[in-house]
């Protein structure tokens, strides 16, 4: 089964998407799942992770119904206030879903860099495990050695970094990204997901070897049992059609055992989310 592992869906309105800036303005319009489906059947995937794109319970239960209605979305990772003195209440209401395999805060867009390390916050995410949810790690290079601390904390803990962690890929940069990176994957509960590099880099005016120098970092540092394949569609078409984007992945797993691919491409995206294959 391949799975793409990060995209997003939204009805577009302004107040509620202040993140999609007047450069983004290709994205300010709805993005549902009848766009998607086409575009997974065009490169042989059999389904998606939804992820969430703006921070309320209103979304998170929002894509849970979509998840009902389209089987193609194998899995949803919302949004819950972990700071919130509620949260149990919460995760106790909608972790019985059986497609919500984990959550996400949009940690990159807080000030404070050691956000992660708040105590309100490590008291919520020490939750999770309870529920059997994922925590999605959105970060930047500078995060990393925080993320490193907090992982420290959850043995027990499945996390899944997004898109790389978003390295410098426009200014070729690989250091302290690449060191950092073999930190956070010497824990053996994290996830990577190979997401998001088309949009840290020159929009429109990239080649595929631009990401090779990434997607060999990553695959030494996780190995290909913690990696998996991901569009951030529709974010991702600010830089390249969906096919091309994930053409990136898919030619580099050319060069990997056949074991190795599924494993990126689908077997490794289900297991850190707990989700069936049927």
């Amino acid at each position: 089964m391949r799975i793409d592992a990060h995209q997003h869906f939204w009805m577009y309105e302004p107040e509620e998407y202040g993140w999609i800036t007047g450069e983004m303005k290709a994205l300010r319009r709805n993005f549902l799942p009848g766009d998607l489906a086409p575009l997974l059947r065009q490169i042989g995937f059999d389904g998606s992770i939804a992820v969430q794109a703006r921070q309320s319970l209103e979304e998170t239960e929002w894509l849970l119904t979509l998840s009902e209605q389209y089987d193609f979305i194998r899995g949803v990772v919302g949004w819950v206030d972990l700071r919130s003195t509620l949260v149990r209440k919460e995760l106790e209401t909608l972790a019985p879903h059986p497609k919500l395999c984990g959550v996400r805060h949009i940690v990159q867009d807080e000030p404070d860099d050691a956000f992660l390390l708040r105590p309100e916050f490590l008291r919520g995410l020490a939750l999770l495990q309870d529920f059997g949810l994922a925590y999605d790690l959105l970060l930047y290079p500078r995060h990393l050695p925080v993320a490193v601390k907090v992982v420290e904390k959850f043995p027990g803990q499945t996390f899944v970094l997004d898109h790389l962690a978003k390295p410098a890929i426009k200014d070729r940069a690989l250091s302290p990204w690449r060191e950092d990176l073999q930190a956070l994957a010497r824990f053996p509960n994290v996830y990577c997901k190979l997401s998001g590099m088309v949009t840290e880099t020159h929009w429109g005016r990239w080649q595929a070897q631009d990401f090779q120098p990434y997607l060999e970092s990553a695959l030494v540092a996780f190995g290909p049992e913690r990696l998996m394949i991901g569009s951030d569609w529709p974010v991702c078409t600010l830089s390249g059609d969906y096919a091309s984007v994930m053409g990136i992945v898919n030619e580099f797993l050319k060069s990997l055992p056949e074991e190795a691919s599924q494993q990126i491409l689908g077997a490794n995206c289900l297991r850190a989310y707990r989700l069936n294959e049927e």
